[in-house]
């Protein structure tokens, strides 16, 4: 186990407020993120399309009035009068195929709260790997610019001395070079820095340039659980797995569906008629209609859905590897990394700290040459930026593996 200590991330010099805390970020980006709205609008559409898969069709309602004559074959007029009609008709789906579509269209409810939730932990995610990108930063820009300092004073007390001889009046330009170096390299760690505030904000819904504040986090990476037990729990909660099994099944629905529409709807059709002239009379009835499935029987449109239906079942089996793949993959990676910083000493930067301050006291009393002096502060940023880079390497291997099997680690 290897607790890894992250300081302040402060970059404006103006008043900020509370300081936030890592988990406090994840929980104001999943309660701000603009793109969570079009997630939940793609859920009411998918909820809206089951409401309108489970809808029976409106009767149709037809009337007519006329006028009833009646001749006989000379032409004569026998009798006349008012008629009029009225005709309703229903059609009634085949038994089951309203059932199948609520089916398929259930299963788009829980694709759609599937992509939800895999959004919200890709969201939750990104913002802990920015945070801890940009306490890392901070860092590293704290120690470039402590050994920047360093060489800017020295170099400046040399240069004014006006050293005599050759090798003191190198030494001093050797200073003043790497100093000028160093300054170079902490403006680039201050841009990382920067950078990565400016990512961050942009994810809780703030102005790029709002100023943020992290406060000091206490980080504990243990070795990953045995991979057998990771792709249990990857096969159980995949985000992308879980899909194309619901995929699947839903393409079976389809073909049921296509199978089922081979047999036609029925059409029921009440009707009254009614015409007075010298009599009264009254036609009361009802008609069916039904097509005869003679010549479509919907073989292509079942030979479509059962091809998809083999489709969904290739990808479902080629995701299952690709995830065996990956979590073996991100297994391996982040007990890389845990196992390397379990190598290391807990105080390992402060000694290297304490050192590169303790060569520079030295060097100054004449104790120590240049070589050394130089090395020392060097290897202390060296140092730094290796711890950091394992630190980082091991928190993006477990965030990857914690997506890929939908389980915080502990």
């Amino acid at each position: 186990m290897k607790t890894i200590f992250l300081s302040l991330c402060l970059l404006n010099t103006a008043a900020l407020a509370e300081p936030f805390s890592v988990q406090s970020l994840v929980q104001k980006a999943l309660a701000t993120h603009p793109e969570l709205r079009f997630y939940e609008a793609q859920v009411d559409v998918a909820s809206a399309g089951q409401i309108k898969a489970g809808e029976i069709k409106n009767p149709d309602l037809m009337t007519g009035v006329g006028n009833w004559r009646v001749r006989d074959l000379a032409t004569n007029d026998l009798t006349n009068g008012p008629t009029w009609a009225v005709q309703l008709t229903q059609t009634f789906e085949w038994p089951g195929r309203l059932s199948l579509r609520k089916a398929i269209a259930q299963k788009d409810i829980e694709l759609a709260r599937l992509g939800l939730e895999q959004f919200r932990a890709a969201l939750a995610a990104k913002v802990r790997n920015i945070s801890w990108k940009m306490l890392a930063a901070q860092e590293k820009t704290k120690a470039v610019e402590e050994v920047a300092k360093r060489f800017q004073s020295l170099a400046a007390v040399l240069l004014q001395r006006d050293p005599a001889g050759a090798a003191p009046r190198l030494e001093a330009r050797i200073i003043q070079a790497s100093a000028l170096t160093l300054g170079a390299e902490a403006t680039l760690a201050f841009n990382e820095l920067a950078a990565a505030r400016f990512e961050l904000n942009q994810l809780l819904g703030e102005k790029a340039e709002h100023p943020l504040e992290l406060k000091m986090e206490n980080l504990t990476l243990n070795p990953p659980p045995a991979l057998e037990a990771l792709l249990v729990q990857a096969r159980k909660k995949n985000f992308d797995l879980r899909a194309r099994i619901l995929d699947v099944q839903q393409q079976g629905f389809e073909v049921s569906l296509a199978e089922n529409e081979r047999w036609p709807s029925i059409t029921v059709q009440p009707y009254i008629q009614k015409q007075a002239n010298n009599t009264r009379e009254t036609q009361v009835g009802i008609g069916v209609s039904i097509p005869l499935p003679l010549w479509n029987r919907n073989k292509g449109a079942i030979d479509a859905a059962k091809a998809k239906q083999v489709q969904a079942e290739v990808m479902l089996t080629a995701q299952m590897r690709q995830l065996e793949r990956d979590v073996a993959a991100q297994a391996s990676h982040y007990r890389i990394h845990v196992e390397e910083l379990a190598k290391w000493p807990a105080d390992t930067l402060n000694s290297f700290r304490q050192a590169a301050a303790e060569a520079d006291e030295h060097y100054r009393l004449g104790a120590l040459p240049l070589s050394t002096y130089t090395e020392l502060q060097r290897q202390y940023i060296d140092s730094v930026k290796a711890v950091l880079e394992s630190q980082l390497g091991a928190v993006d291997a477990r965030l990857q593996l914690e997506q890929l099997t939908g389980t915080k680690l502990n």
